[in-house]
Order: structure tokens, then C-alpha cells, then sequence
């Protein structure tokens, strides 16, 4: 009895306090109009509505409330956008009012508190980093000068899968394709392969994914007020760890820069050259710190290296359930290369059916499904009152499934984006830059991914080479379920077996 006095005074006040949250909800709706919300739980709100994939979930919700609505995570109001309506009046209209991403506890101690360039809010330090990565980091001029990188970099993989043709082995093809866009990333960035040091490339690999998983995993502790200070699932421990052992990791290959650079000789400049450059030019309108050096080069890695890789497998995916569609992409590779030599960043544009196989991934398997903001004010959008310091989600998985701007949306169906629904109102195909609202793989306005450029280009000669150079067999239909993940995982890998299309390969050898 006494165990049961300790505690019903401060049941009864937990009780009284969730009355009233409820009762102020309640006025706070007839004093303005918010989006129509589904029916909410005491403390968690519409958390269990989200399971087990989000994007998914929120569209299901989409279909009963309409495309704009309210739900709560936790204690979080957060307005969900699900048409390319709306989507543009977020991130074009008033754009000025939502510039800002919400702050993710994890991934704030990960970029040393928001020090990185996607998660630092909107002023004249984001402004920087945005003008050197258009210009420096990540334009076309660096992008052109690392192409010989890239080029390398695919090769290897190209021998390595025709090894695996000639034993007529499995391949984990996922597994494989994250190897490669590792190398690139890390060779373009750091100058140094993830796998001629086997030690280093385990220890890159696992902190690239350890690093992306907790970025991306939901804290409970941020969600509910009263727990703010708690560490319910237990991620201080592991965040701490990981940021240590990045951190060791990143002041060494620094200082093996800073030393090899005072050296003198040839060498390649790479995107750690830049930064340091920039950290080391007192006249710079910018001091860059250590901690935004390594918190951009995590950036890098966290958004080149599973996303390119992940488009890649759901095309290949794809295209081995639609042959028909991957013929046609055979012949035209075989019309305008040839097989004398691989297919290269410069054929691409003579490639118009392999681009088109590329937005229609990309519209069905956006990497990242969910664009969110913050409102920095309070704002109208189509009629609904949206108050300062909202959560703003913008389902970019849902708009490419609108069955008013996509005729048969669930199709998988290049030709669209070569003649009708896929061209814009002067009859030029939609732009995969965030240009339209009805694809926006990289977000858009001026917070669109900037390494949109260096991601295309790895896509397209992938995808391009693999459809060149390779038959790739599976015993029957690939599956196609999503796994929950920040960049639209498969639940399944697609396991295949090589077969060369091209003997000998036309890979120069090193």
C-alpha cells in the first residue's frame, strides 16, 4: 500500500499535465487553422504511426488526410508535405522561411554541433561552404580534374566483376557497388584507396557505417520533452566512441596532408587539399576550424558513398525485371560506344534512354525519400497556418508516386521521361536538380545537394559500364521491399552472376 501512495500523487500530476497538453492543443486549433491531423496518442503523439518505414507510412496517411497535415512526434509538431504543389510552395514560394534543418541530437555530436555543411543552419558560414563547394569542392573544374579517379576506380570494379564472370561466381552486387563508390569518395577526398590497406579499409567502412546508421536513428530522448536529458536507447556511449576513433583517424591523414603538402612534388590535389588550403589562408572571408574540415569531409562521405550506391542497385534491380528495357539500353551503349572501349562520363549525354533509366529509379527510389526543414517563422501554406520552429517533411518518395502527375505511377518506365509526362510545359525533360517539384532526388532551391553533379556522373558510368559489359543472371524475380534507413535501402541484396558481354574487358591495365 505504501509502494502505491509513493506514487499515485505523481501519477495523478503526469495524468493532469497530458489533459492539459490536450486542452491547449485544442484551443491552440480554434484560434488558428492547422493542418488536419490524424488522432494522436498521450506522449508519443503519431509515433506509432510511423512504423515500420516513414515515408511509407506518411503516404498511407496522405491518402485519408490529403497532402498536407499535422502529426506530432513526441512532443514535435511536425507539417508532412505529399504533393508537388505544396512542395513547391515550401521550397520556392517561401523558401526564405524555411532555409533551416531540424537539429538531430546525433547528428549534431557527429559534425562537432552542426560544424559540417548540412546541417549548419542558414547564414553567412552555410553561405560560405555552399559558394566553395559550387566553385572549389565540388564544381565542375574539380569535378573534371578527379575524372581520371573516377575512371580508374570503375575499372577495378569492371575487372573484378569479369574475374567473377570467368569463375562463373555470385556476387553480392550491393556489397561490391559500396566498395567502389568507398574508393571513389576516399581517393577523391583523402587521395588513399579503402582497400590497399586492408586494416584502414575495414576502419573506414566501419566508421562510414557506424557513423551513417546513428545519424540516422530516431532519439526518443529529443522526441518527448520530459526525456531530453535522458539517454534512453543508450547512444552516448556509442556516439562517443565513433567521434573519437573518426577523429584520430582524420587528425592523422590531416597531418600526413600538411606534410606531404610542405614536401613539395606531384601530386593530385585533393578535396582535403582544399579545406586545408582555405584553413590555412588567414585572408580568408571564412577561418574554417579543424572541426568543420572533418565534420565536411564526413558530409562527403555519409552522402556520396551508400546513395550512389544504393540508386545503382535499385536500376540494376530494375532492369533485370524489365529485360526489355534493359535491351534497349544495350543497344543504344553498343550504337553510340561501341565495344572497343567503356563507356565514359563524356558519352552520357548521347545516352538519352540511360538518363531516362536514371530519373525513372530515382522518381520510384529517391535515396533520400524525406526532405526536411525547419520554419524559422510563422508562415502560411495553401490555407494552413504552419508557426515558427515547425518540423517540415516533404515525401519525395510520395510525389513520385502522385497518380495525377504519373500515369501509371508504380510502372517502371523510362520512355516517359523521352516523350509526354516526363517533359516540362516547353517540352524539356525534367531536371533531376529540383528545378520542377515533382522530382526531387536532391532537394531543391538553396539547399539542393550540392554533390547532385558527382553523383550523376558516378551513376550514369556505372550503371552504364554494368549494362555494357555484363549479362547478370538471377534465378527469377528480384524482390523489390525497402528496408527503413536514411538512403532507401533494399531489404534484400541482389545476389547475380556475371556474364561478360565484352572478352576481352577494354580496362587499361595498371
Amino acid at each position: 500500500m505504501a509502494f502505491s501512495q509513493d506514487y499515485l500523487i505523481p501519477l495523478a500530476l503526469c495524468l493532469l499535465s497530458l489533459l492539459l497538453i490536450r486542452a491547449l492543443r485544442a484551443k491552440t486549433r480554434t484560434r488558428s487553422r492547422l493542418p488536419p491531423s490524424p488522432r494522436s496518442l498521450p506522449v508519443i503523439g503519431h509515433m506509432h504511426l510511423l512504423a515500420p518505414i516513414p515515408h511509407q507510412a506518411l503516404h498511407k496517411i496522405s491518402t485519408s488526410l490529403g497532402p498536407l497535415f499535422l502529426i506530432y512526434i513526441g512532443s514535435n509538431p511536425c507539417v508532412v508535405a505529399s504533393s508537388p504543389e505544396i512542395a513547391q510552395q515550401i521550397l520556392k514560394t517561401h523558401e526564405s522561411s524555411f532555409l533551416n534543418r531540424p537539429k538531430m541530437a546525433n547528428a549534431d555530436y557527429l559534425t562537432y554541433g552542426s560544424s559540417d555543411f548540412t546541417f549548419a543552419p542558414y547564414g553567412p558560414y552555410w553561405k560560405f561552404i555552399k559558394k566553395l563547394c559550387m566553385t572549389r569542392l565540388l564544381g565542375g573544374p574539380t569535378l573534371d580534374h578527379l575524372l581520371p579517379v573516377r575512371s580508374e576506380e570503375i575499372g577495378r570494379f569492371l575487372k573484378a566483376m569479369f574475374e567473377k564472370a570467368t569463375k562463373k561466381q555470385a556476387v553480392d552486387v550491393g556489397m561490391e557497388l559500396m566498395k567502389l563508390t568507398n574508393n571513389v569518395i576516399s581517393r577523391m577526398a583523402l587521395s588513399r584507396r579503402c582497400c590497399d590497406d586492408e586494416d584502414e579499409a575495414d576502419e573506414v567502412r566501419t566508421l562510414v557505417k557506424e557513423m551513417c546508421e546513428l545519424a540516422g536513428k530516431f532519439n526518443l530522448s529529443e522526441a518527448i520533452w520530459f526525456c531530453k536529458n535522458l539517454d534512453l536507447q543508450g547512444f552516448g556511449k556509442r556516439l562517443k566512441d565513433v567521434r573519437e576513433r573518426y577523429d584520430e583517424m582524420m587528425e592523422r591523414i590531416i597531418r600526413e596532408h600538411q606534410g606531404a603538402r610542405g614536401k613539395g612534388g606531384e601530386r593530385v590535389k585533393d578535396l582535403l587539399d582544399i579545406l586545408l588550403e582555405i584553413y590555412e589562408d588567414e585572408s580568408s572571408e571564412i577561418r574554417l576550424t579543424r572541426e568543420n574540415i572533418k565534420a565536411f569531409i564526413m558530409n562527403v562521405f555519409g552522402a556520396g558513398t551508400d546513395t550512389s550506391s544504393t540508386t545503382i542497385e535499385w536500376a540494376l534491380s530494375e532492369l533485370i525485371n524489365h529485360p526489355d528495357v534493359m535491351e534497349k539500353a544495350k543497344q543504344e551503349i553498343d550504337s553510340v560506344v561501341g565495344r572497343s572501349r567503356l563507356v565514359s562520363e563524356l558519352d552520357v549525354p548521347n545516352l538519352p534512354y540511360l538518363q531516362a533509366i536514371v530519373k525513372e529509379t530515382l522518381r520510384l527510389h529517391p535515396t533520400g525519400p524525406l526532405v526536411a526543414r525547419l520554419s524559422t517563422e510563422d508562415t502560411v501554406i495553401c490555407g494552413y497556418d504552419v508557426p515558427a520552429n515547425t518540423r517540415i517533411l516533404i515525401n519525395v518518395w510520395a510525389l513520385g508516386r502522385d497518380p495525377t502527375h504519373w500515369e501509371n505511377p508504380l510502372q517502371f518506365w523510362p520512355e516517359r521521361f523521352i516523350h509526354g509526362e516526363g517533359l516540362d510545359e516547353k517540352g524539356r525533360q525534367l531536371d533531376l536538380r529540383g528545378q520542377n517539384f515533382q522530382l526531387l532526388p536532391f532537394g531543391s532551391g538553396r539547399r539542393t545537394c550540392p554533390g547532385a553533379s558527382l553523383a550523376l556522373h558516378l551513376i550514369h558510368t556505372v550503371l552504364g559500364a554494368m549494362i555494357q559489359c555484363f549479362d547478370w543472371k538471377v534465378d527469377g524475380y528480384v524482390g523489390m521491399e525497402e528496408a527503413p534507413g536514411l538512403s532507401l535501402p533494399r531489404a534484400h541484396p541482389i545476389v547475380c552472376v556475371p556474364v561478360a558481354r565484352i572478352d576481352p574487358l577494354p580496362v587499361p591495365v595498371k
